[in-house]
């Protein structure tokens, strides 16, 4: 780059040479050329140790008189960067171990390398160039976030190596691909152990000795690790089960004596769990099949058989099966008779597994009456006896014969059931088996049953007099000889009545109704009941004893059943009657029957009506339209009918005639107007009337307001008077008050809305509550006059508004200048509304300045008397309105003395005399002048009236010792030098007098005179022509 200057002397003085005047390195990287101002570099630059210089540059113009002169110049060298720096990795290997189960898109590693360049070509971005086997990876490129893409497997592979490359965004880019970055994926527990065969089956002999190895129980674990150290165990097995497990070999031994004839088939789980957190598990079923030996004995099923037979029986009869059991498997048992075989009169051959014995010769019941065979069981090895008694039966050959061909017998109906009616007896001259008889009846009759050996009749079920008085049974004697031969006879059983019947009502429920005014013993209603018994069990008498009398108000003939009254009733005590008789007969013991009968009192017109509660309320919306309901007023009557008809009328504070009372209904009816804002609650008396009895009841009806009055809303103003000052801001953050508005009606809810001139949002209104806050954009030193329009609603009416917002900055020039008035009987309230613009308006009228600039910033009520005196403190300019000048406060004070009257008649405010002047005291010395002035105290919260929000600023009394005029220093004691400045032009000569100084003008001129103001005049040394006087 070129450096030039430029001056304006003439070339001699304008020879510019250039140099660099740095007392750092600079010279060390950059040169100038003195002549032509040619800024070169001495060295390459590397932005990388120093991105930019400040070179100071001097020219010299080396004149001679009064010499040279020089400029400096700064000169701001920026180095632009160049693509020459390589992204460097943080470190030379990244080692990360991710779990192998780490959810997809997840993150698992970050590289990272930095440019020393800047811009794009700091700008790096990462790619993997190698290892990324199945693509499980993907890094971002502008971070260098790796993350897993698909899922990961240890099982698989346990450990990746991937190249990344970093490559910045330079033109050409530079490329550095030494990044290594290794995860290692670290087993976690995934897989379940996996049996290498199964089902597992096996076979053992049921003698093999306990801890004989039966089965190998393999699994393998794809994890490693605790996560692939198995252990194994038996499931689905019971307290004795005759096998085990090794937890660690898998090995199933046997651990008791096994048995094949008790459990032939073991069918039960096994499981292999692992020891990963958390384990995981797999199960297999196992089957064992115990293998048979003979070890056991052919058992008959009994070792002891009686049996008989007849001694005309054929040769070939089938005698007897013996069977013998042998719980081996295929095992093949023989019978024979090994002994006791007399004659031989009996063979055995084997048959379906049993042995049968068939009769092999004829017998003879003279010659042997019983056998004892001996039969033997074997299966070859083993074998077992069993013992056969034969007795040896005679012929039937006579028949039974009943003691008497009939029998008659009396039972009782009452008589339990199981109990014996009569005992039959039948003799047989034979012998055993053929004299044995057997009874039973021939034909079924379900009350008896016969007993088949003994011939007692018993009762099965209950017998009833009244359903069958008498029955005759056939009853048939058999014996057990072969053939059978029999015998009938017949049995009347004749039924005696017991009392075993109940009285029965003729009706399930009596009803009956009766005057509540009846006399004693008034026949109500007759109760009747029947008695299937007879005689004495069939006789009846009535009671209401272990029932229900009423409490007494009712008794029983005992014998005719009629029902009386027992006292006087009453419908509205008890209306309906619920009464239990009862029906007893003379039996032994005697049976009784209950009734329930509901007697019905009939009313008379004995109770007054009787309202809910001496005094009702009744909510009623305002404005409901005449002639309508509004409520209904309502009593009852505990009596019923005609004598529970009521009429209403109104009997007190009806005057005048607001409410009409509908004689039969009780409906309240509206016959004028009703306003809440008029009348919020009315008073009336109510009677009922059920001739000749009344009653009464206050009636207060309570008026609900309803939305129909539109909201009020007039303009307003809102007043903020802001001090700021370099230390500090008083600025209001909070809510200041609200828009004032109000609505008569007490249950409507307002909504506030800006609709227009607020649109820079220098007022934040709550739309719900009205709640005004200030802009923070207000929080500056600039005044400002705003009128916006807001419209109130109440959801059914809208009025609207103007609010104008005045922003008036307060500063210590205006609370120098400012004054207190004090005035009579005065609240802020009333004050700021409707007298603040009388006030300004007043003071304006007594200094003769606008309205406009007259500014009240404090109203504060005077807490140092007992009075309501009001402090209102403002400043005024000056006529003119000339912007910062202020009429001084004695002056302001000495013109609102004087001008008091006129003061009082325009504000209509009574002012009263100042406080004491701070002044008084004389407190300057050295003939200081002492000024009473306020300065600024505190700022107050926005005081609220109808029309204004008043934002005050609160003062406090000071003063300021001034010196008098031509004098100055901190004890008055230094003579001002006016002439010092220089002020008289065109030469005019400047002569220091006491309080100012006069400007003498060369010979043959004059002097202007300007005037600067009341008190002050400008005096000029004019130029004239020449005069001849």
């Amino acid at each position: 780059m070129t450096i030039r200057a430029t001056d304006g002397d003439a070339p001699s003085n304008a020879n510019m040479i250039y140099k660099i005047v740095n007392e750092d390195e600079v010279n060390t990287y950059f040169e100038i050329d003195p002549r032509n101002g040619l800024v070169k570099t001495r060295v390459r630059p590397d932005r990388e140790v120093k991105s930019q210089y400040r070179l100071f540059v001097e020219a010299n113009d080396q004149g001679r008189e009064p010499g040279p002169r020089t400029a400096t110049a700064t000169v701001h060298i920026f180095i632009e960067d160049e693509n020459d720096n390589y992204p460097q990795f943080s470190e030379k290997r990244y080692v990360v171990q991710v779990p192998e189960n780490v959810a997809v898109n997840s993150q698992v590693a970050v590289v990272k390398a930095t440019d020393r360049d800047a811009g794009n070509n700091a700008k790096v971005h990462y790619s993997i160039i190698n290892g990324n086997i199945k693509g499980q990876f993907y890094i971002h490129s502008p971070t260098g976030v790796i993350d897993v893409i698909s899922p990961l497997d240890y099982e698989m592979i346990r450990e990746y190596t991937l190249r990344v490359k970093a490559q910045d965004g330079g033109r050409p880019p530079l490329i550095n691909g030494t990044g290594m970055v290794v995860i290692q994926v670290l087993d976690v527990n995934d897989n379940a152990p996996m049996f290498v065969s199964t089902p597992f089956q096996a076979s053992v002999l049921e003698n093999v000795p306990v801890g004989y190895s039966v089965l190998h129980i393999q699994a393998i674990d794809a994890d490693s690790g605790d996560n692939a150290h198995l252990e194994y165990k038996l499931t689905d097995t019971s307290p004795s089960f005759p096998f085990i497990i090794n937890n660690n070999t898998g090995w199933i031994t046997v651990s008791a004596e096994l048995d094949r004839e008790t459990t032939e088939f073991y069918n039960f789980g096994v499981e292999a769990r692992d020891r990963g957190v958390p384990t995981m598990s797999s199960s297999a079923s196992v089957s064992v099949t115990i293998l048979d030996v003979n070890d056991n004995v052919p058992t008959f099923t009994q070792h002891s058989y009686n049996l008989k037979v007849n001694e005309d029986a054929v040769v070939g009869t089938s005698v007897l099966t013996v069977t013998a059991v042998d719980r081996d498997v295929n095992s093949v048992v023989t019978y024979q008779i090994s002994s006791g075989n007399t004659r031989n009169r009996f063979a055995i051959t084997s048959q379906s597994g049993g042995g049968l014995i068939t009769l092999a010769l004829p017998l003879d019941y003279k010659q042997e009456r019983q056998y004892l065979l001996t039969v033997t069981a074997s299966d070859g090895t083993r074998h077992d006896t069993a013992q056969v008694f034969i007795n040896v039966t005679d012929a039937n050959t006579h028949r039974p014969v009943f003691q008497s061909a009939n029998y008659q017998v009396l039972v009782s109906e009452d008589r339990p059931v199981g109990s014996t009616v009569v005992v039959i007896s039948a003799t047989d001259e034979d012998t055993g088996e053929n004299a044995r008889i057997t009874y039973a009846m021939e034909d079924n009759v379900p009350q008896f049953k016969i007993d088949p050996d003994t011939g007692a009749i018993t009762t099965q079920i209950e017998i009833d007099y009244e359903d069958q008085a008498s029955y005759t049974l056939a009853i048939i004697a058999r014996d057990n000889g072969i053939p059978q031969k029999s015998d009938t006879t017949y049995v009347e059983i004749i039924v005696l009545d017991a009392n075993d019947n109940a009285p029965q009502f003729l009706r399930d429920i009596y009803q009956g109704t009766v005057f509540e005014d009846a006399p004693v013993y008034t026949s109500v209603l007759q109760v009747s009941a029947s008695d299937r018994d007879s005689g004495s069990n069939g006789r009846l008498s009535y009671t209401f004893q272990g029932g229900d009398d009423g409490e007494g108000d009712f008794f029983i003939e005992p014998y005719s059943g009629i029902i009386r009254t027992a006292r006087k009733l009453d419908r509205e005590n008890v209306a309906l009657y619920s009464l239990k008789a009862f029906a007893v007969d003379k039996g032994v013991p005697p049976l009784k029957a209950a009734v329930d009968i509901h007697v019905s009192v009939l009313d008379i017109n004995d109770n007054a009506p009787v309202f809910e509660k001496d005094e009702l309320y009744f909510y009623v919306e305002e404005n409901s339209a005449v002639g309508s309901t509004l409520a209904r007023v309502s009593a009852t009557d505990p009596d019923e009918g005609t004598n529970a008809q009521i009429l209403y009328q109104i009997v007190e504070g009806n005057i005048p005639e607001v409410f009409q009372l509908d004689i039969f209904s009780g409906d309240l009816i509206a016959l004028t107007d009703l306003d809440f804002e008029t009348k919020m609650e009315y008073v009336i008396v109510v009677q009922a009337t059920s001739a000749p009895l009344v009653s009464r009841a206050t009636v207060h009806v309570l008026l609900v307001d309803v939305n129909d009055n539109v909201p009020v809303l007039q303009d307003f103003e809102i007043i903020f008077n802001n001090y700021i000052t370099n230390k500090s801001s008083s600025f209001p953050t909070g809510v200041i008050g609200k828009v004032p508005a109000r609505d008569p009606d007490v249950s409507d809810k307002l909504l506030y809305t800006f609709v227009e001139g607020n649109e820079l949002n220098l007022l934040i209104l709550n739309q719900d509550t009205g709640e005004l806050k200030l802009s923070k954009d207000l929080d500056n030193n600039r005044p400002l006059e705003a009128t916006m329009r807001v419209t109130v609603s109440d959801g059914l009416h809208q009025v609207s508004a103007l609010c104008t917002l005045r922003v008036t900055i307060i500063t210590d020039d205006m609370l120098t200048n400012s004054i207190t008035v004090r005035l009579e009987n005065m609240s802020q309230e009333r004050f700021l509304s409707p007298l603040l613009s009388l006030f300004t308006e007043g003071v304006a009228a007594v200094l003769s300045t606008s309205p406009d600039g007259v500014f009240v910033f404090n109203v504060q009520n005077d807490t140092d008397v007992s009075g309501s005196i009001l402090n209102v403190t403002f400043s005024a300019l000056l006529p003119g309105g000339a912007p910062g000048r202020y009429f001084p406060s004695e002056e302001l004070q000495e013109q609102l003395y004087l001008n008091r009257t006129l003061l009082t008649l325009i504000s209509t405010q009574r002012v009263l005399p100042f406080d004491d002047n701070i002044c008084l005291r004389e407190p300057c010395e050295n003939y200081m002048k002492c000024v009473a002035v306020l300065k600024f105290d505190s700022t107050a919260p926005f005081v609220a009236s109808n029309t204004v929000l008043f934002r005050p600023i609160h003062p406090v009394n000071g003063l300021r010792c001034r010196c008098p005029d031509g004098f100055t220093g901190d004890y008055c004691e230094t003579e001002v030098d006016l002439c010092y400045s220089g002020p008289c032009q065109n030469n005019g000569k400047c002569r220091s007098r006491e309080g100012g100084y006069t400007c003498e003008c060369p010979q043959d001129f004059t002097v202007d005179i300007v005037p600067l103001g009341p008190d002050l005049v400008k005096v000029m040394a004019g130029e004239s022509k020449p005069t001849h006087s």
